[in-house]
């Protein structure tokens, strides 16, 4: 018989019951919270054999749309990760997973994890090569660092953050994409870095990505609704980063996320803000018609609807950004699925994608400091 556990970094399944090689599962919901989508576990006792695994609460998730079309992934070894069958039941909201392991360990996960090790060691590793700076903004309810990078020394401020949702791990592959081209001798990152100064924080929520969350930290709080008055009892992660950006100001800042249910890569913008300007609203635009222009990971036909006037949700880091310094913010979402424009049926949209899309905005991000300078 089969043994399933998640007791590990970003784990997250219940197990029901289990019959022979065919297991019966549910997600665990956010610690006090209602969100749940995000899975990590990992299969052990079944090498050579078809397991059949069942997730029964789909249908109440957050994002039951994400489902139908979906592929899970799993990992032979912890580190590659590809898709595997994957059958979604609209009527009874179950998603059942197929897949014959090769050896005598499989992990699967709702999408590429990753890992604080990893986080820790990313830290390290960009933080020791000249120019960079690292520095602890503050610490999570659970006591973990709020890591930040800074590179470069030129005028404009420069924001990008991510993993404000913990279980939207393609943020952080992004983010790792980005601090190895800054840090680099690339000539895209020594126009960045001379024009502006880059303020880089790879993990915004480290309790909920440790606790295997989809959505929330400790406290149950969904960061992307906590900048219009963050606190140190429910988000202290959104607290001291929004002082530091007070510290320095905000010329560009870019949120990065991923989306459950739209196949594409796109941006959401700040439409709606009451101290909307046309310039802020050209520049956004120029940057997302240039990253089109630069590669078919990106596209500008689907995407989230636009908030109409004054109708900005100012809770939101993108519109609050745009609204408190005059930024040209923009929420980058990654698909959790595949990117239906440029499909890989064997990974999908993959941490690979992620780094490579990180060097294609900072690309187009140098244009539209340089034009606008």
């Amino acid at each position: 018989m089969i043994t399933i556990t998640s007791a590990f970094d970003s784990g997250n399944i219940e197990v029901l019951s289990v019959d022979g090689d065919t297991a019966q599962l549910a997600i665990r919901r956010d610690h006090q919270s209602d969100f749940y989508q995000w899975f990590h576990f990992c299969i052990a006792g079944a090498a050579g054999r078809e397991v059949t695994l069942r997730i029964m609460n789909c249908a109440g998730s957050a994002y039951p749309l994400g489902w139908p079309g979906y592929r899970a992934r799993f990992s032979d070894d912890g580190d590659d990760w590809r898709q595997t069958a994957t059958d979604y039941d609209l009527s009874s909201g179950v998603l059942t997973i197929r897949h014959t392991p090769a050896g005598e360990r499989v992990w699967f996960a709702y999408h590429a994890p990753y890992s604080m090790e990893r986080h820790r060691q990313l830290v390290e590793r960009i933080g020791a090569m000249p120019g960079v700076t690292t520095r602890e903004l503050g610490r999570s309810l659970d006591g973990y660092p709020i890591d930040c990078l800074d590179i470069g020394s030129g005028p404009t401020q420069v924001w990008l953050y991510a993993r404000q949702h913990p279980g939207e791990p393609m943020a952080e592959w992004w983010a790792e994409g980005a601090l190895e081209l800054l840090a680099s001798d690339d000539p895209v990152a020594r126009r960045l870095r001379a024009a502006a100064t880059l303020h880089v924080v790879p993990n915004m929520n480290p309790d909920g990505s440790v606790r295997g969350h989809l959505r929330t930290n400790a406290a149950g709080a969904n960061l992307n609704r906590e900048w219009i008055a963050p606190s140190a009892e429910r988000s202290p992660e959104v607290l001291c980063v929004l002082a530091a950006m007070d510290a320095t100001g905000v010329d560009y800042a870019m949120d990065i996320h991923g989306d459950e249910s739209i196949p594409y890569v796109f941006m959401a913008g700040f439409h709606g803000i009451p101290s909307w300007t046309d310039q802020q609203g050209l520049a956004y635009d120029r940057f997302g018609e240039l990253l089109a222009g630069r590669t078919r990971d990106f596209q500008t036909k689907h995407g989230y609807p636009l908030a109409g006037a004054g109708r900005a949700n100012l809770s939101m880091s993108t519109n609050q950004l745009a609204e408190r310094f005059g930024a040209v913010a923009m929420t980058l979402e990654m698909p959790f699925k595949d990117n239906d424009d440029a499909p890989d049926p064997e990974r999908g949209w993959s941490p690979a994608r992620s780094k490579a899309l990180a060097h294609d905005c900072l690309a187009t991000l140098a244009d539209v400091i340089e034009k606008a300078g």
